[in-house]
């Protein structure tokens, strides 16, 4: 006969005790079962709390992912953004080199070179940058695109800038040389002989008049027709006080018969700056400035270049 363990349950109530009998067998099982619950409930508590996180983990993983996702969107919207922008500065490139065609046309200069275009000898104009691709495709051929035109757009504006450098300097110099061009009568008064023949007052005989006279009161400030540096002041002949003025560019101007310099030999002056003052010096019938204009060394007629 197999042993048994008996349990007696008590009461605190008064109710009778209950006896409880058991085989070693039975008990064992029921302890092993109660370490199996216990294990398996220890699992199933554990996985939860994996399951859990692991969820918490992919939730924060999808958020990430989402932002990413916004992040790129946005960035290929930066992307288009700059593809527009590139196609506005192309635009802005071009706008400007017809702007110097104009200017050229306007001053009649051409330019030094047989390039027209400021994308090379035989380039064209690169086509507008197709920046309407949906957001969710990728932008690998939009970058490569834009860096090519970056690139174009460099080589560009570097020909502009060369452009405008040599259209600056070609302006400074019809500046300097409209500058330096005799443009004005030296003083207000009475042509009383032009450039060309004439008779002479003095002799009677045909002559050739390599200026003009201008007659005036005595003492009338005498202007400088344009930009130059005197080189000469001083009694000259017939002429008597005599002031020449070099302006460059083979232009020279000649002032007689002076009363007094009110500039000296070396001064630099501008148009419309006084000289000297109207005399009636060397041979010479009455109080006027001979004015002779020379271009390359020889005398031409002055009407040709006074504007007043």
């Amino acid at each position: 006969m197999r042993k048994k363990i008996s349990f007696v349950i008590l009461s605190n109530s008064g109710a009778p005790s209950k006896q409880i009998c058991a085989s070693k067998a039975s008990i064992r099982f029921f302890g092993v079962f109660l370490i199996a619950c216990f294990f398996l409930l220890g699992y199933v508590v554990y996985d939860y709390y994996q399951l859990k996180h692991t969820t918490s983990r992919l939730q924060l993983r999808e958020v990430t992912i989402s932002n990413q996702l916004n992040v790129i969107q946005s960035q290929r919207k930066q992307i288009q953004d700059f593809a527009n922008e590139i196609t506005a500065l192309k635009e802005k490139l071009i706008a400007l080199n017809q702007f110097e065609k104009k200017i050229r046309i306007i001053a009649n200069i051409e330019k030094s070179d047989d390039s027209e275009n400021i994308f090379g000898v035989g380039g064209s104009i690169p086509e507008d940058i197709n920046a309407h691709i949906p957001l969710k495709e990728k932008h690998n051929s939009l970058i490569r695109e834009m860096h090519d035109q970056i690139e174009q757009l460099n080589m560009a504006s570097t020909n502009q800038e060369e452009g405008f450098e040599s259209l600056l300097k070609n302006l400074e110099d019809q500046q300097n040389l409209l500058a330096a061009t005799p443009a004005i009568r030296p003083v207000r008064g009475w042509i009383t002989s032009k450039f060309g023949y004439r008779m002479s007052p003095f002799t009677g005989r045909r002559e050739f008049h390599k200026g003009y006279d201008i007659a005036t009161r005595e003492g009338t400030p005498i202007l400088a027709a344009a930009h130059g540096v005197v080189t000469y002041t001083g009694r000259k002949g017939l002429l008597g006080n005599t002031i020449i003025i070099d302006h460059g560019h083979g232009m020279v101007t000649r002032y007689a018969h002076c009363q007094k310099f009110l500039k000296k030999r070396g001064d630099k002056v501008k148009r419309w700056e006084k000289i000297a003052t109207v005399g009636n010096t060397g041979r010479s019938t009455g109080p006027h400035v001979h004015y002779e204009v020379h271009l390359n060394g020889i005398p031409v007629n002055p009407d040709k270049y006074l504007l007043n």
